[in-house]
């Protein structure tokens, strides 16, 4: 397949972002005129189609925008990096690092103090792994940062474990279990504040590693000689780590964890996009924020008597795909 132009490529994906985000905040179980109720909620109005609109539809979509297009995104940028089309924001261990802290939250009670400690607890948790994972890596290679990736996302896993084992109250696992499976239900603006210094810092960072991922397709000693800093403070690694720490952290600790987006969405915009990372980047993020708005659509569409969770869709949708490209794979290296 022909690879599309950039703009071309951009210019549909911000078309269809527009028509899901239109979508997402036309849907509902209660018929509302959607304009009435966003020029109501603007002038601070508290019609039922304000309310309705602030505190459920709208936070709702932003969050999907954000953390799909943050996972798409940093899918992209970690493939490029560590040149593994496995690669995805789950490998280094960040998504379990802020699994971890919001059950750390759970499980001292904190978050019946006051609601923002559960996401505080999950960016914390998320910025401890980050910390960790640079201090193992030091000035190893992409190697030795997925070698790192795969021993902190084991380890964290583990702990979580020990958490969930530890925990008095069957109810308090179940709402555990719960927010783990990844949801962006009954989420406010409040969320949406919360997450967005860190998607926006994060998200900067990774952006800015285009030409570098551009030069390592060709060896890291190509990239080194064409003037790219690699390793140590600053250089390319850092801010591959601390970027995707910090976006992925502050979308993990607010919607929990939802897999497959990050990993599956630059395999599926590959072949428009052309196989240079720079190239990827945005398509990848636009792509991410489509993919999340269909699925949170299509959890409202399924809804019954218990809405299912988002994670638990997007790994169904995704899933397949990426046995589709894992048998691609294998016939092109047969032949």
């Amino acid at each position: 397949m022909k690879p599309l132009r950039p703009v071309v490529l951009n210019t549909l994906l911000v078309v269809v972002v527009a028509v899901m985000a239109v979508a997402s905040l036309w849907w509902g179980e209660s018929s509302i005129n959607v304009p009435a109720a966003l020029a109501d909620w603007w002038s601070g109005a508290h019609s039922i189609g304000a309310v309705i609109m602030g505190q459920l539809r709208l936070p709702r979509m932003l969050l999907a925008l954000m953390v799909g297009g943050t996972l798409g995104l940093s899918g992209a940028v970690l493939q490029g990096y560590l040149r593994n089309p496995l690669a995805d924001p789950g490998l280094l261990g960040v998504s379990g690092g802020a699994a971890l802290g919001a059950v750390c939250v759970f499980y001292t009670g904190l978050f019946q103090i006051a609601a923002p400690f559960l996401p505080l607890g999950g960016l914390m948790g998320a910025l401890l792994t980050a910390v960790l994972l640079v201090a193992l890596v030091g000035r190893g290679g992409a190697l030795v940062l997925l070698l790192a990736g795969a021993a902190v996302s084991s380890f964290t896993a583990a702990l979580t474990a020990l958490v969930l084992n530890l925990v008095p109250s069957p109810y308090a696992t179940f709402e555990i279990m719960h927010w783990l499976m990844g949801s962006l239900t009954d989420r406010t603006l409040n969320d949406v504040l919360l997450a967005l210094p860190g998607v926006v810092a994060g998200c900067a960072l990774l952006m800015g590693c285009g030409r570098a991922l551009d030069a390592l397709t060709m060896g890291e000693d190509v990239a080194q000689s064409l003037g790219f800093r690699l390793g140590g403070l600053g250089g390319v690694q850092m801010r591959v780590v601390v970027g995707t720490a910090l976006a992925v952290g502050s979308c993990v600790a607010v919607s929990g964890a939802i897999g497959f987006v990050g990993l599956v969405v630059p395999h599926l915009l590959r072949p428009l996009a052309g196989h240079r990372p720079s190239r990827l980047m945005v398509p990848a993020f636009l792509g991410g924020a489509v993919l999340l708005l269909a699925a949170d659509l299509a959890v409202r569409l399924m809804a019954g008597r218990t809405e299912l969770q988002l994670g638990v869709v997007t790994a169904l949708v995704g899933a397949p795909v990426f046995f589709h490209r894992v048998i691609l794979f294998r016939k092109r290296n047969m032949l």
